[in-house]
């Protein structure tokens, strides 16, 4: 059986907003679409990524007015991402590695998906689950020769 890869896991569905969006606009989109973050793109191209813990430290915290600051502002820009054909496993260690909880999953540098730490851990027990099954038969098996 092939390693399971980002493609197999991936959101495909990615909500986006412009630089020049409002962190008002931002917040009402995400609670909208019950997301954590929101992928920046200018022309196509990622430009950065903008998350609740971005608009909890950067705006409500330091008590700025959501309406007046725009995500170009407040936007990660040097955005860790992942390819539809990297493997879970290299995905998890990425996000591990860079304290990340999201990777936006890029194909021929345009946006294609979104892989989270959330759907890595549901995906986790469809893999047990299929190890499980494997297993059970190889008992079977041996308990039929060996009986």
């Amino acid at each position: 059986m092939p390693s399971p890869t980002v493609k197999d896991v991936m959101n495909p569905k990615v909500v986006v907003a412009k630089p020049q969006a409002t962190v008002k606009e931002a917040a009402e989109i995400m609670s909208m679409f019950r997301i954590g973050c929101l992928i920046v793109v200018e022309d196509e191209k990622v430009v950065g990524i903008v998350t609740e813990s971005d608009i909890i430290g950067k705006i409500v915290a330091k008590k700025k007015d959501p309406d007046r600051v725009v995500l170009e502002e407040i936007m990660s820009k040097n955005v860790i991402f992942t390819s539809p054909n990297e493997s879970i496993d290299e995905a998890a260690e990425k996000m591990v590695a860079n304290k990340i909880k999201r990777l936006p999953v890029l194909e021929d540098g345009k946006i294609v998906g979104i892989i989270t730490a959330t759907d890595l851990i549901s995906y986790e027990p469809k893999i047990i689950e299929t190890l499980s099954e494997l297993f059970s038969i190889k008992t079977q098996i041996g308990r039929t020769i060996a009986g």
